[in-house]
């Protein structure tokens, strides 16, 4: 075989399956990494352009090994902008061939680069889930749309990719960056070129009302400006609707901690809180003779049994047929289902939909429901982020789920997360020990226990995901195989 030099084409900066295919049956025809030029795009006429024919594969079968760790780590490299990324990696390809445990050298220096790239990928994706923000548009329908502008530093919008489409799955938006863009129809996700900053807007109405909340949260005596500064960099400021405040709120952080200081707290006066009980109990509903899901449903919706009336949306009570075999609860409803005053229709639901279905399952038979009917939160600049229910808030909303599987009378109550199993049976254990038992509620009816979908959502590595996806598939196997009129037709 001559010496020439070999093309190895790429179809976009971040392309690991293509780096991956082409350094595997470049490794196994044992190129040397000099020989190689790797690229990106059109300008290469395809893959090994620069020989004849392909590098042949040896005949014996022979394969590479790698462990889980170097997958991992390469998908993060690649996404780096350093020019020589691809050439690395293939460099520590074939070494770990000889040194098996190569990555565990940390002083090593290829290894150290790879690993410095990999942990400022990490760190890009973090700040761009952090620091993007929305801005309203006309969409081209007419309807509503967003749109937000970022600068990352690596080619890392792909990768950012699922953690916007799962977070903002109800809303349609697109993320416009220099290298690449991102567009969310609510269903399709599509990956267009890169953009400048004059095609995103400016500015809209809300962000009036963010910084003035921004002004009002902002504790000028927790003030650490080298670790806020660590945590934002100033580089990001210019494209944060509250960046323009931090430069005075700072200025005036040393006046304003003494103003509080200096300021006793004072407590209401006993008439305010005599007050405040009297409008409470005026609003509690009245529940005697609910002879009708109907009247539960209605009643439901003006409960102030709890504080969290007062800042949800509206009750989300359960939906499905009064006669479903199957009772699923989960926790509480989350921020889309606050708004939309549905269970399950978030990222969560999308979740519990699509391993239902694989499970074989028919959502249409089953009654969804949750064990807290308000969403509890705490807000986060734009964001309500959800918040856990404590016990007493549990046992407030006991009654509306008592009055649920009365009227419905379920064969099989399946309880999503270890909130659902409080509520249920009054276990404040662990969920796992409870998990594949045949349990059994006050009533007589059977309870199955597993994860509440959005534990899937969580999880921080695609194996992880993957395996509990696989377990909580076979609880819901294991639901029709129970009650087999959950079977879609």
């Amino acid at each position: 075989m001559a010496q020439s030099g070999i093309v190895a084409r790429l179809d976009h900066p971040a392309d690991f399956e293509g780096w991956r295919r082409q350094a595997r049956a470049l490794a196994l025809a044992e190129v040397a990494p000099a020989r190689i030029d790797w690229q990106i795009g059109e300008e290469a006429s395809g893959l090994f352009a620069g020989l004849a024919e392909p590098p042949p594969v040896p005949a014996n079968g022979a394969d590479l090994r790698v462990p889980r760790e170097f997958v991992e780590l390469a998908q993060a490299v690649v996404c780096h902008r350093d020019s020589g990324r691809f050439d690395l990696l293939y460099r520590l390809l074939l070494r770990l061939q000889r040194e098996p445990t190569l990555l565990h050298v940390v002083t090593d220096d290829e290894v150290h680069s790879a690993r410095a790239m990999a942990k400022a990928v990490r760190r890009d994706l973090h700040k761009m889930t952090a620091f993007v923000r929305f801005r309203e548009v006309v969409g081209l329908d007419g309807g509503e749309a967003f749109v937000a502008w970022f600068e990352p530093e690596h080619h890392i919008v792909e990768r950012v990719s699922r953690f916007f489409v799962e977070r903002f799955a109800a809303m349609r938006w697109s993320i416009l960056t220099p290298l690449r863009s991102l567009h969310w129809d609510g269903t399709t996700l599509h990956l267009g070129e890169g953009a400048s900053k004059a095609d995103a807007p400016n500015d809209d109405a809300m962000e009036v009302y963010w910084r003035t909340y921004y002004a009002n949260i902002f504790n000028p005596a927790r003030l650490k400006i080298k670790a806020m500064k660590a945590e934002m960099p100033e580089k990001y400021w210019r494209n944060l609707p509250e960046a323009e405040l931090i430069a005075p709120l700072i200025a005036q952080a040393g006046r304003r901690a003494e103003k509080m200081v200096m300021k006793a707290p004072t407590l209401p006066p006993q008439r305010h809180l005599r007050q405040s009980q009297r409008q409470r109990e005026m609003l509690v509903p009245a529940t005697d003779g609910l002879s009708t899901w109907d009247e539960a449903r209605a009643s439901a919706k003006t409960c102030s049994r709890c504080d969290l009336c007062h800042n949800a949306t509206q009750t989300v009570f359960g939906e499905g047929p009064l006669t479903a075999p199957v009772m699923f609860v989960g926790e509480q409803p989350g921020d889309q289902e606050d708004l939309a005053g549905k269970p399950f229709v978030g990222p969560a639901g999308q979740v519990f939909d699509r391993v239902l279905g694989e499970a074989g399952l028919d959502r249409g038979r089953a009654y969804v429901t949750n064990a807290v009917k308000h969403f509890k939160f705490t807000l986060r600049g734009k964001r309500r982020i959800h918040e856990r229910p404590n016990a007493g808030e549990i046992s407030a909303c006991r009654f509306w789920l008592g009055l649920e599987r009365e009227f419905v009378k379920p064969q099989l109550v399946v309880a999503l997360g270890a909130t659902a199993l409080h509520a249920l049976t009054g276990h404040r254990g662990s969920l796992a020990s409870m998990r594949e038992r045949d349990l059994v509620l006050d009533d007589g009816t059977a309870l199955l226990a597993t994860v509440h979908p959005s534990y899937l959502l969580r999880l921080p590595d695609e194996e992880a995901r993957e395996r509990e996806t696989a377990r909580f598939r076979a609880d819901l196997e294991r639901v029709g195989r129970l009650v087999p009129e959950m079977k879609a037709a």
